[in-house]
């Protein structure tokens, strides 16, 4: 079961049961991830419809379920690198402009470094990820217009 579908179906059976906290732990190979989430009624159907993050955000709220442009989503499961090595200058940052095929970051994935490659011209609105975090599939990264 996807991680997302795990939380949806928490978050299902949470609202069903009257329980508005939850504790959760998963191990991946990278590491183990724990978030403690207090979820009202309101925010549990924020949870069901938008994706989560492996970040310290709030899973939920109408802030961080709206993204205003094009998202660069996450090929694979892993730790993302905004830059090309620890103390460089990032690939990217807020304001830069990208063509398409230039490198915005890295996902390491079994020890493979993969380059993340904008695919569309634009520039960065927003970086929705801190540099060395772990991703999950198909989790927004940047935000390109």
């Amino acid at each position: 079961m996807s991680f997302r579908a795990t939380v949806e179906s928490m978050s299902k059976i949470m609202d069903d049961m009257g329980i508005t906290e939850l504790n959760l732990e998963r191990q991946f190979l990278f590491g183990l991830y724990r978030k403690h989430i207090h979820l009202s009624k309101q925010q549990a159907t924020a949870v069901a419809v938008s994706a989560p993050t492996l970040s310290d955000k709030k899973i939920g709220g109408a802030s961080e379920t709206k993204i205003n442009g094009y998202a660069l989503k996450s090929p694979m499961v892993g730790v993302v690198y905004l830059a090309p090595e620890p103390g460089a200058k990032p690939f990217v940052t807020v304001g830069t402009s990208v063509k398409a095929g230039d490198t915005v970051a890295l996902v390491e994935a079994m020890k493979t470094f993969n380059p993340i490659k904008s695919d569309k011209d634009g520039v960065v609105k927003e970086i929705l990820v801190t540099d060395a975090a772990a991703v999950e599939f198909d989790q927004p990264l940047i935000v390109i217009e």
